[in-house]
């Protein structure tokens, strides 16, 4: 680990005029990425700006008919919160099944999007609910937020503050989890929204994207069959010694027809 600043400031606003004044500086909330990073010695940042006790950050609300979330929420509060639960049950499953205990209560909900790990739960919810991600400057659509592999919309300096989730009309999230990370080898979130229906796909390729022909055919008939007969193509997606291609591709075929057989039974 390379030697680092630590700072704590006591409102968002002075977070916000030291990360304008310290362009290397690094803003630490659950630290569930950035501590393994640091110590492998693959970041180098000149200080760590720990947020993780602004109250700006923290909270859950219902506002205007959405879901607000704070982005220094961790998963457990998440997981646990009746607001979440009674809005969007999906998102509160999602939060539950996220690492173990330990990363449940100490990472948080702004960290997750923010890094935008191609394996993580939280960006399939986002993009699949149609979310918007607030800033500390602006607001972002999730269809504009995700940008591949750890690359996010997000300007140096930029920081999330909240995430407002649209209720949907209903929603369900299918995980096939790494047995020894909990990551998602792949995750299908799928949704009915008042927009139409949104699939959203996580851990199977370089990033989260959306199945727009599931999405299509689930427009036309929202049951099992509509999407038992589509093939998810494999050339671009994730191989590693955990899964082939194929592998994924076929589960998320799987994972899509889980949750619309959830949905459908309800």
């Amino acid at each position: 680990m390379y030697s680092f600043n630590y700072v704590k400031p006591g409102s968002l606003k002075e977070v916000n005029d030291f990360l304008a004044s310290n362009p290397e500086a690094r803003p630490l909330a659950g630290g569930m990425t950035l501590i393994p990073t640091l110590k492998a010695r693959l970041a180098q940042p000149s200080h760590l700006v720990d947020i993780s006790a602004l109250e700006e950050l923290k909270g859950i609300e219902v506002r205007n008919g959405a879901l607000v979330i704070g982005a220094g929420t961790t998963h457990a509060e998440v997981a646990r919160s009746t607001h979440v639960r009674d809005a969007i049950p999906a998102l509160a499953e999602l939060a539950f099944h996220i690492g173990d205990p330990a990363v449940r209560n100490c990472g948080t909900i702004g960290g997750s999007v923010a890094n935008n790990d191609p394996a993580a739960d939280y960006p399939a919810g986002v993009l699949a609910l149609g979310a918007t991600v607030v800033t500390n400057r602006r607001e972002i659509a999730a269809d504009d937020f995700f940008q591949g592999m750890f690359t996010t919309a997000l300007e140096p300096g930029e920081l999330v503050v909240r995430i407002s989730f649209p209720k949907p009309r209903r929603a369900a999230y299918e995980k096939f989890a790494h047995p020894a990370s909990g990551y998602a080898m792949t995750g299908v979130f799928v949704a009915q929204t008042n927009g139409g229906i949104r699939v959203a796909v996580t851990g199977a390729g370089p990033g989260v994207f959306r199945w727009s022909e599931a999405e299509a055919a689930l427009a036309k008939a929202f049951n099992v069959a509509a999407v038992a007969s589509l093939t998810m193509p494999a050339a671009d997606l994730n191989e590693d010694i955990h899964g082939s291609r194929e592998y994924r591709a076929n589960l998320v075929r799987v994972l899509t027809k889980r949750a619309v057989a959830r949905l459908a039974g309800r």
